[in-house]
């Protein structure tokens, strides 16, 4: 029994006539038919009912019929990850970032990369640092898009660039009254809005807060950048974002105003990691470059 063997019994029973089997086959008719007895032999069954008037096959000829499309299925894949392995820019890159940097980044780069390589498929997966890692590691991600520091031997690593983080404060409050930069003195004594337990974004917040002398509200953790800002418009109380999280296409929030801090200012940089086993790991840089090239004035150059 071989997959050749197969082919003709499927076509065989999509068609239901020997003739049609063997032209959409691109064989002769008798090959067909000596092909089918042999796979019948070496199979100890009957797979077709032959008569004059119609071709049917039998039950267990259904059954196999059945299992050899899903092998020819499988067999289709693998001649697919053969091939997209010798030309990545057709092939598909499972990308992972985590919440507070997806809907942000992407809009600056997913264009970008289609322009760059209009036959690949991306596919973006949107989760917690932790699971985008376990991803990683265990091959149901390629690429993943993190902020640093990250510490596993087996991914390679590359800075792409630093992101400022911003103040946002609510339209009455005190430090929403000056055009100025803030400093990190002026978030002494003061209590900040944060995420949940989980978000990379809470702990880099939370070391902004020890080192400024800040502490975090309590009885409120937010679920996401858009929950944070809507506390702060309803007058909840103020709040970190990253630097891409208040530039466009995302619009301003009514409300709140954005502060920025003088230098040295809190930042937190963001990388690009995959495999150092990955077949594809040749083709990674060029899509790293595009996710360096944002537009001026968004993000730093890794220092």
């Amino acid at each position: 029994m071989n997959l050749q063997d197969l082919r003709y019994l499927v076509a065989i029973a999509e068609h239901r006539h020997f003739g049609r089997a063997a032209v959409a086959c691109h064989v002769s008719q008798p090959t067909l038919s000596t092909q089918l007895r042999k796979l019948e032999k070496d199979l100890g069954v009957e797979l077709v009912e032959r008569n004059p008037r119609r071709v049917m096959l039998t039950e267990i000829g259904e059954r196999v019929v059945e299992r050899a499309r899903l092998m020819l299925r499988e067999e289709a894949a693998i001649s697919e990850i053969a091939r997209q392995s010798q030309d990545p820019e057709a092939g598909t890159v499972r990308l992972g970032l985590f919440p507070t940097l997806g809907p942000y980044l992407l809009p600056h780069v997913v264009p970008a990369l289609h322009r760059r390589f209009p036959r690949l498929e991306l596919l973006l997966v949107e989760d917690k640092t932790e699971q985008v890692l376990e991803h990683l590691r265990d091959g149901s991600l390629d690429i993943g898009v993190l902020a640093l520091p990250i510490h596993d031997d087996r991914l390679h690593v590359e800075p792409l660039f630093d992101e400022d983080f911003v103040l946002a404060v609510p339209a009455d409050h005190a430090l929403a009254a000056s055009d100025g930069p803030v400093t990190m003195d002026d978030l002494a004594g003061q209590s900040l809005l944060l995420l949940e337990d989980g978000h990379c974004l809470r702990d880099q917040a939370l070391s902004v807060c020890h080192l400024a002398g800040a502490s975090e509200r309590g009885g409120f953790r937010a679920t996401s950048l858009e929950t944070l800002r809507q506390m702060v418009a309803a007058g909840v109380g103020m709040t970190l974002l990253p630097e891409l999280a208040v530039q466009p296409p995302v619009s301003a929030q009514q409300g709140v105003v954005i502060r920025r801090f003088s230098s040295p200012r809190p930042t937190r940089r963001i990388a690009i990691c995959w495999r150092h086993s990955h077949p594809a790991r040749e083709f990674f840089p060029r899509i790293a470059e595009l996710f360096r090239d944002l537009p001026p004035g968004l993000v730093n150059e890794p220092a």
